[in-house]
C-alpha cells in the first residue's frame, strides 16, 4: 500500500470546542485534505474565501491555519469520516452508520447551529429527499440545523457570489 493510500484512510481530525456558535459539517473529507491534514485544503475549494467574504472571519484563513477558525466561534466536522476524491463515492448507508456518532458529537460540543455543507449529508441523515437551502425545522443534537451550498470547486452550480449570499444569511441568523 502506498503512503498516500495509507494516509487517505485516516479521518481528518475535527476542529471543535464547547460553546461554538456554528459547526460547519462537510459531507466527508476530501482525499487531498485528509492527505495534507487540513480542512478544505484543495486549491479549488472556496470554503475559506466564502467564510471571509460572508463575514464569519475578519481575514482570509489559509487551510493550513484551519484551527484558527475556533477564534471566531466556528468549528469543523464531517458527517462521514471516510476520505474520498468525491463525495459521490459514499454510499447512503455510510451516512446512516455515522448519524449517531455525529449526533453525540453535537450534543457534547453544544453549538447553536449545525450547518451542513451541501444537501447530500442532510438528506441522507434525515431521510429527506426534498431539502431546501437555509434554516431547517430539524434540531439535531440540540443544535438548530442549516443547509448551505457545498463550497467545493466541484460544485459548479454556485458562483462565489451566490455562496457568499447563502453563508451570509446564516451569519446574520447567528448574530440575531
Amino acid at each position: 500500500m502506498s503512503p498516500r493510500q495509507q494516509v487517505s484512510k485516516q479521518p481528518l481530525p475535527d476542529i471543535l470546542r464547547k460553546g461554538l456558535r456554528v459547526i460547519f459539517c462537510g459531507i466527508n473529507p476530501g482525499l487531498h485534505a485528509a492527505t495534507v491534514g487540513y480542512h478544505f485544503a484543495g486549491r479549488s475549494n472556496r470554503f475559506w474565501r466564502v467564510l471571509y467574504l460572508s463575514g464569519f472571519t475578519p481575514k482570509l484563513i489559509a487551510a493550513e491555519n484551519d484551527r484558527s477558525i475556533l477564534k471566531y466561534g466556528c468549528g469543523l466536522t464531517t458527517a462521514v469520516d471516510r476520505p474520498t476524491v468525491s463525495a459521490g463515492e459514499l454510499a447512503r448507508h455510510e451516512f446512516s452508520a455515522a448519524s449517531a456518532k455525529l449526533e453525540k458529537k453535537i450534543q457534547q460540543y453544544a453549538p447553536e447551529y449545525l450547518a451542513f455543507l451541501g444537501k447530500a449529508a442532510y438528506s441522507a441523515l434525515f431521510n429527506q429527499r426534498d431539502v431546501s437551502w437555509g434554516r431547517q425545522s430539524t434540531v439535531f443534537g440540540g443544535a438548530k440545523t442549516w443547509v448551505l451550498p457545498n463550497p467545493s470547486g466541484l460544485n459548479c452550480a454556485f458562483r462565489l457570489e451566490q455562496l457568499v449570499v447563502h453563508y451570509r444569511e446564516l451569519r446574520e441568523a447567528v448574530e440575531r
